[in-house]
């Protein structure tokens, strides 16, 4: 299947490219890694279900493709250059994601906000007129037909041949499966890529514990449709669970209940009463596809996104270890060592970036899901702005937890400016990926409320910065108060207004950013991956 959007680039690609040296800067900003980790504790079965894992995940990467571009083969057959073509692949078309998306082959217009999930010619108008209940569903797209009239097409049918090869992969690894809970999950998940129905599975996903392989498939964010977060994007994960890191987090969990209650904001703002089922592990991930895969790479998730089973069974909060550690390495120290003052270098440390990113996690299960005025979730009042404003309640919400997790004596000796300085360079570190990231507006709203409120320095000479421990705190406190505040109301304008103001790179920032830039720092990571590189 090949769409309009993609018909629309391909005549030029071939003739109008950046040179080669400017490309290949470009796919040099994402420092390639191996994407693999030590599978010799796995049973026989466990290592015969990979292959049909790796084949399944594959569909997902190819479906994402027609989602966020088109036909990627025509593509990539229009490009001579190989630095182009790999940039291509790492951005999932010819729009670079962490610049905004702007087109980087001339001649190729803007990226459309609804992606490949709706006509190109399609008006807002049109769409609010179409008579379809299934048209905001996660797992529908809009067609046009014959007549040019739009019609809502379930993503079984509209990915019906790759959703049945996947359906049917699961099931032969289900068989394999030693484990109950995965053999179930499995099933389940086979039957919702044929009937979209995923609530089942993502109940039943919840309820794996012990699996060493943990398997995330189907469509699940929403961020690629910006014309209205409407629409999941498919993608997968197939990850080797570290069994050791994950005992050490799990007691974490039974406190989820007490630390909804001691959020810094009114009571009717935390009167939901999270799950308490929720589970914390600790992964290596061996491959990424899809959504995922594209553009910044995830170093943690947070399923099911589902509100019903969030608040019947809470969440998983899945930390990918080798990934992180990637980062933390490749690029956050890097950064520290230029924009982190001298003195609080000895601060950044890879512990904290662990705990940081894990409490972000589980902080998307605090809070509020549903607005107050009993009219729906957060994410129906807050529209498109709601992933990035969800995005930065986790962010605070995690250094809020670290704090308060401290204090209670959960976590042992603790340095809490290690995790402040580590956060602050984190900020650094996420603000590249930029305004088409909501993690980049989430980072850079936190970056403003912290500069408006005196919770670091920067030194002029140096272009360094300093973190006040005090000020950040009550920074920390007031941005969170602000944030649940606003989703519990579900003030949309108020969350459009603080994106506006805050959600921007402005000038001393940027000029900033473009020193990391100018040292070479990459931005991100790539991976080699795949079956032959966990197997060799």
């Amino acid at each position: 299947m090949i769409t309009v959007l993609a018909a629309t680039v391909l005549s030029s690609c071939k003739q109008k490219q950046e040179p080669n040296n400017a490309m290949q800067r470009k796919v040099n900003d994402f420092v390639e890694v191996e994407l693999t980790t030590d599978i010799s504790h796995l049973t026989e079965n466990e290592k015969a279900m990979l292959p049909l894992l790796f084949e399944a995940a594959q569909l997902m990467d190819d479906i994402f493709w027609m989602q966020a571009y088109g036909d990627r083969s025509k593509l990539l057959s229009n490009i001579a250059d190989t630095a182009t073509a790999e940039f291509v692949k790492i951005n999932y078309g010819p729009w670079e994601r962490l610049n905004g998306n702007k087109p980087f082959i001339s001649s190729v217009g803007e990226k459309p906000k609804g992606a490949g999930y709706y006509p190109l010619d399609m008006t807002i108008e049109e769409f609010e007129a179409l008579n379809a209940d299934d048209k905001t569903d996660l797992y529908t797209i809009i067609r046009r037909k014959a007549d040019g009239t739009l019609e809502s097409v379930p993503y079984h049918v509209a990915y019906a041949e790759q959703h049945q090869r996947a359906a049917e992969l699961l099931r032969k690894a289900a068989e394999l499966a030693d484990y109950a809970n995965l053999k179930n999950y499995l099933n389940l998940r086979a039957e919702a890529l044929l009937t979209d129905n995923y609530q089942p599975s993502d109940m039943a996903w919840m309820d794996m514990r012990d699996n060493n392989i943990d398997f995330v498939i189907g469509p699940i964010e929403n961020y690629e449709d910006q014309l209205f977060n409407y629409k999941a994007a498919h993608e997968a994960y197939i990850l080797i669970k570290d069994m050791e890191w994950s005992s050490k987090l799990s007691r974490f969990v039974a406190l989820l209940p007490t630390l909804q209650q001691s959020l810094p904001v009114a009571a009717e703002y935390k009167a939901e009463v999270p799950g308490s089922d929720s589970d914390i592990g600790v992964y290596d991930a061996v491959f990424y596809a899809g959504d995922c895969n594209a553009g910044s790479k995830t170093i943690a998730i947070n399923l099911p996104n589902d509100p019903v089973v969030q608040l019947e069974k809470g969440s998983r909060k899945l930390q990918l270890k080798n990934s992180m550690r990637y980062k933390f390495d490749k690029i956050l120290v890097p950064i520290s060592n230029l924009l982190i003052d001298e003195s609080q270098r000895k601060h950044i440390s890879f512990d904290a970036f662990f705990e940081n990113t894990m409490f972000h996690e589980v902080a998307h299960g605090l809070g509020i899901k549903n607005i107050l005025n009993g009219n729906g979730t957060v994410g129906d009042a807050l529209k498109e702005t709601s992933t990035a404003i969800e995005e930065n309640k986790a962010d605070i919400l995690g250094l809020y937890m670290v704090t308060q997790l401290a204090q209670m004596g959960e976590l042992g000796e603790k340095d809490l400016m290690d995790n402040y300085v580590t956060f602050m360079a984190g900020i650094f570190r996420s603000v590249r990926f930029g305004a088409a990231s909501a993690h980049g507006n989430s980072n850079m709203i936190s970056f403003y409320h912290f500069e408006d409120n005196n919770a670091f320095t920067r030194n002029a000479e140096n272009g360094t910065y300093k973190v006040d421990l005090k000020n950040m705190k009550a920074a920390v406190n007031s941005l969170a108060e602000k944030i649940l505040i606003m989703q519990g109301d579900g003030s949309y304008q108020a969350a459009i207004d603080l994106l506006a103001s805050h959600g921007i790179i402005k000038q001393q920032l940027q000029n900033d950013l473009n020193r990391v830039n100018e040292m070479n720092i990459p931005r991100d990571i790539r991976f080699k991956q795949g079956l032959e590189v966990l197997v060799k």
